[in-house]
C-alpha cells in the first residue's frame, strides 16, 4: 500500500519536474539570435517558374479517318474503353475502343435510306418502262393511220378532186401526229434516261455511305501504330481525353505515344518576369516527383505575345525550356520547378534576404557591434541579396531583431539620398512598365490550364514596425 502510494506521489513531482526543465529551455531557445555576415562572390539572379514536362515530338494514336466523311454524318464519338495512361504499349496493340451506339444508328439511317432508294429506283424503272411502251404502242398506231391515210390517197385518185384534196389533207395529218410523236417520244427517252441517271445515283450514294460505315466500324478498335508509352490526349480546354469522353471529327487524336529522347517543360510566366527571360537562359529543373534528382536546361522559346488567363486580369507568357539530361524515370505531365538564370553578377556583396529591415523611407541592417546600419540594395534571388553601399566584406549581422534594438543608433544616413533617388527610378520604370502592359491588345482566348506557380525572387524586405 505504501509503495503504491509513493508511486502515485512521485509520478506528478516528476511531470512538475519535467516541465519546469523544459520552460527553462525554451526560454533559453527564446533568447538565441542567429548571426550572419557579409559575403563577396558570384551572385546568381532567377525567375522561379512551375512547368510541365511534354516531349518535343510524338506519334499521335487516332480514331479512323473515315469519320471525317461527310457521306456518315457523324460529328462526334465517345470513347468507349482506353488503356490506362501510363502503359507501355508494342505497335499493333490494343489501345481503345469506339462507342458504336451513334455510328450503329448512323448506318441504320443510311439502311432504311438505302431501302428507299432502292425501292425508288424500282418504282422510277417501272414508270418509265410502262410509259415508253404506252408511248411505243401510240407510235405504232400513228404508223399505222398514217399508212391507211396513203392508201387511201391512192385509192382516190379518180375520185373527184375534193375527195382527193381531202385525202391529201388526212394523210398530211397522219404525218405530221407520226412526227410529233416520235420527237415526243424522243424526249421521253431522254427524260426516262435522266431520272433513272438520278435514281441510280442516289440509290449509289447511300450504297457507298453503308459500305463506309461498315468499313469504319471495323476500325473501332484502335490499336498503337508504334511502340511507346501512352499519355493521354488534351483537348482544346486543356481536359485528357478519357473513357467518356467525346472526340470531334476536326480532331481524331484518342492519346499520343511521346518520344522521350528529348524533353521539355512547359511553363507560363506571369508579364511582370517575362521581359528577365530570353533564349539561351540556363535553367536549374527539379521534378516534384523526384526531389533527390536534379536536372538542367536551357531556354528555347519565349512566346511574344501573352494569353488572357481565364476569368482575370492576369496575362501569361509561354516558355519552353528543354532539357539536356536524359533519364528514364522522367514522364509527360510531370510538374516540374525551373529556376531560370537570368543573371550572374560576379564579385558582389550580398547578404541573407532576412537579415534586411525596412522603414517608411529607408532600408537597414542591424550590425554586430551595435550600429543600424542603413543600405542600398540591389538584385536579389530567392534567399539572398546584393548590397550595393552601406556594408563590407566578412562584417557581421543579425538575422533578426536584437535584443533591445530601441539601443541601435542610424549610421549611414547619408546613403539617404541615393535611396531617395533609386526608389524614384523604380516608380518611373512602374509606371512605364504599367502603361504599356494597359495598351489595348489583340485578344486570345487562353486555351489550356497553365501549372500553377510563378516567379520567385522579388526585391522584397522584410518591414519592421
Amino acid at each position: 500500500m505504501k509503495k503504491k502510494t509513493i508511486f502515485a506521489i512521485a509520478i506528478p513531482v516528476a511531470l512538475i519536474v519535467a516541465l519546469v526543465i523544459y520552460s527553462a529551455l525554451s526560454g533559453k531557445e527564446k533568447e538565441i539570435v542567429l548571426e550572419t555576415e557579409v559575403e563577396q562572390g558570384r551572385f546568381d539572379i532567377s525567375v522561379m517558374v512551375t512547368g510541365e514536362l511534354q516531349a518535343i515530338r510524338e506519334t499521335e494514336i487516332k480514331a479512323p479517318s473515315q469519320l471525317r466523311s461527310r457521306n456518315l454524318r457523324i460529328r462526334s464519338v465517345k470513347i468507349q474503353d482506353l488503356i490506362p495512361e501510363g502503359t507501355v504499349v508494342d505497335s499493333g496493340q490494343w489501345v481503345a475502343t469506339l462507342d458504336r451506339s451513334e455510328a450503329d444508328n448512323s448506318l441504320k439511317d443510311i439502311l432504311d435510306n438505302l431501302e428507299q432508294k432502292e425501292s425508288e429506283y424500282m418504282r422510277v424503272k417501272l414508270d418509265t418502262t410502262m410509259q415508253l411502251r404506252e408511248l411505243r404502242d401510240e407510235l405504232f398506231n400513228l404508223r399505222f393511220a398514217m399508212e391507211e391515210a396513203e392508201i387511201t390517197l391512192e385509192q382516190s385518185k379518180f375520185e373527184p378532186p375534193a375527195a382527193i384534196r381531202q385525202a391529201e389533207i388526212e394523210l398530211e395529218k397522219a404525218k405530221r401526229a407520226f412526227d410529233q410523236a416520235s420527237k415526243n417520244y424522243g424526249l421521253k427517252v431522254s427524260q426516262a434516261k435522266a431520272n433513272m441517271r438520278e435514281a441510280e445515283i442516289n440509290m449509289a450514294r447511300d450504297q457507298r455511305s453503308k459500305e463506309e460505315m461498315e468499313a469504319v466500324l471495323q476500325k473501332f478498335d484502335i490499336y498503337a501504330p508504334s511502340s511507346g508509352m501512352v499519355i493521354y490526349k488534351k483537348d482544346w480546354s486543356g481536359e485528357k481525353r478519357t473513357a467518356g469522353s467525346e472526340i470531334n471529327t476536326w480532331d481524331l487524336a484518342v492519346a499520343t505515344l511521346p518520344d522521350l529522347s528529348t524533353m521539355i517543360s512547359m511553363t507560363y510566366v506571369n508579364e511582370i518576369d517575362i521581359s528577365k527571360l530570353k533564349r539561351g537562359q540556363k535553367v536549374d529543373i527539379g521534378v516534384d516527383a523526384f526531389p533527390e534528382k536534379e536536372f538542367t536546361g536551357e531556354v528555347v522559346e519565349v512566346a511574344n505575345i501573352g494569353q488572357q488567363l481565364p476569368n482575370t486580369d492576369a496575362k501569361v507568357f509561354e516558355v519552353k525550356i528543354e532539357l539536356n539530361e536524359r533519364d528514364t524515370i522522367l514522364r509527360p505531365s510531370m510538374t516540374t520547378s525551373n529556376m531560370v538564370i537570368t543573371q550572374v553578377l560576379d564579385s558582389v556583396l550580398f547578404i541573407p534576404l532576412e537579415a534586411t529591415h525596412a522603414n517608411d523611407s529607408l532600408t537597414f541592417v542591424y550590425t554586430r557591434d551595435g550600429r543600424k546600419q542603413v543600405v542600398v540594395l540591389g538584385e536579389s534571388n530567392e534567399n539572398h541579396i546584393v548590397v550595393d553601399m552601406g556594408l563590407k566584406k566578412g562584417e557581421k549581422l543579425y538575422l533578426s531583431n536584437p535584443e533591445n534594438p530601441e539601443n541601435f543608433k542610424y549610421a549611414g544616413l547619408e546613403l539617404m539620398e541615393e535611396i531617395q533617388r533609386r526608389k524614384a527610378e523604380e516608380e518611373q520604370q512602374r509606371k512605364e512598365m504599367q502603361e504599356q502592359m494597359n495598351r489595348p491588345r489583340q485578344p486570345r482566348n487562353f486555351q489550356g490550364g497553365p501549372p500553377q506557380g510563378g516567379a520567385a525572387g522579388a526585391n522584397a524586405t522584410r518591414t519592421t514596425e
